[in-house]
């Protein structure tokens, strides 16, 4: 019956929401699990929702938040794993979306926030604001859960999902370019032991 939260919906058919919000919403329903947050304005506001040690911030390399995500999900397969990422990393990387789907970690979710703009530097467009639709291109990589969060009651839901069911799975939710809720804390030793320690036992 969870299959019914992934539905085909094209990019078109989502709503526009506010990333910080939409971040908000699911660290809300956070305990013990592992977010990894790619670069700019991703984890700035997986930052500004509040500091978990069980948050990796990446900083400076586009496209490294799903690869490191997936190799966390396959080091510990009882822990839930998140991934929040962006359009413009996601589309440095793509290959990682096949890797998944091969793999078929059972306790990994991927959300993407999805502007069409690589707003950090200066919002020249990505290709999703064109004719690429990644959630479509995740389902052809292999990740059969795959679909656009259609509005912000459908993103709680794909949240609690993400929690309870069994993964791979993928969200693609459409944001606005609204400035981040805050900026990371630039100490990349302290932020790579802490989630470490975090997440070693």
């Amino acid at each position: 019956m969870q299959d019914t939260l992934f539905r085909t919906l094209g990019r078109a058919s989502a709503a526009v929401m506010n990333r910080a919000a939409l971040t908000r919403h699911l660290t809300a329903k956070l305990a013990d699990e592992a977010v990894v947050g790619g670069i700019g304005n991703t984890h700035f506001d997986l930052w500004a929702a509040g500091q978990r040690a069980h948050n990796f911030y990446m900083l400076g390399s586009m496209g490294l938040a799903i690869p490191i995500a997936l190799g966390v999900a396959i080091a510990q397969p009882k822990r839930r794993v998140i991934a929040l990422e962006g359009d413009g990393s996601l589309l440095m990387q793509l290959g990682a979306l096949g890797t998944v789907a091969s793999v078929r970690p059972a306790n990994l979710a991927i959300f993407v926030w999805d502007n069409g703009a690589y707003q950090i530097t200066g919002s020249q467009a990505t290709l999703t604001a064109s004719t690429v639709d990644l959630v479509a291109m995740a389902r052809g990589a292999g990740i059969a859960r795959s679909t656009w969060a259609e509005d912000e009651t459908h993103f709680d839901a794909l949240v609690g999902e993400a929690l309870t069911g069994s993964g791979p799975m993928f969200v693609g939710a459409r944001t606005d370019n609204a400035p981040p809720a805050g900026v990371t804390e630039r100490d990349p030793s302290r932020i790579r032991i802490r989630f470490m320690d975090a997440i070693k036992t």
